[in-house]
């Protein structure tokens, strides 16, 4: 009787011995996982949302208006619009904001699009190539954000200027 109980716990202590190392070593394959997501959180933290938005009933008269794509655009999901010359209209991390254009490629004369905006918080390069030359003058391109911290945002733009 003895060597009976002896025996089952024995078995009973290499039994438990293994479930603790099963459930250690899961614990570091979790462990893995959180700090992996962790920095995946961290890194979209740092880019900037874009969001869509109508046309600014500020712009009154000439302007240039980009979507993500031409079916965007085509729905009228703008990411992007200015006034041919002063102020630009984005909407960035959930909040619609008014930025000065710092400079701008001349539309009429240059095959390529270039604007430059920047505040306290965001410096956006827009940069396009002319895809068709009528009444409005069609761009295809690349719009860049950086944030303070260095991170980089980059998409692609289709949209037009023109008065």
């Amino acid at each position: 009787m003895k060597y009976l109980i002896i025996l089952f716990s024995a078995f009973a202590i290499i039994a438990c011995k293994k479930d603790k190392e099963s459930v250690s070593d899961s614990k570091s394959t979790d462990s893995l996982i959180i700090v992996k997501d962790s920095s995946n959180i961290d890194s979209k933290a740092s880019h900037v949302l874009v969001d869509v938005f109508p046309f600014p009933p500020e712009i009154k008269e000439c302007s240039c208006y980009f979507a993500k794509n031409k079916a965007d655009f085509e729905n009228e999901k703008y990411i992007y619009a200015d006034d041919a010359g002063k102020t630009a209209y984005m909407k960035l991390d959930g909040k619609r904001i008014a930025m000065n254009l710092i400079s701008s490629s001349d539309m009429e004369v240059d095959e390529e699009l270039t604007k430059e905006i920047e505040n306290e918080n965001y410096k956006i390069s827009v940069k396009g190539k002319k895809i068709k030359n009528e009444e409005v003058l069609l761009f295809e391109g690349t719009l860049t954000i950086t944030k303070p911290d260095g991170s980089v945002t980059t998409m692609s733009i289709y949209g037009e200027c023109g008065c």
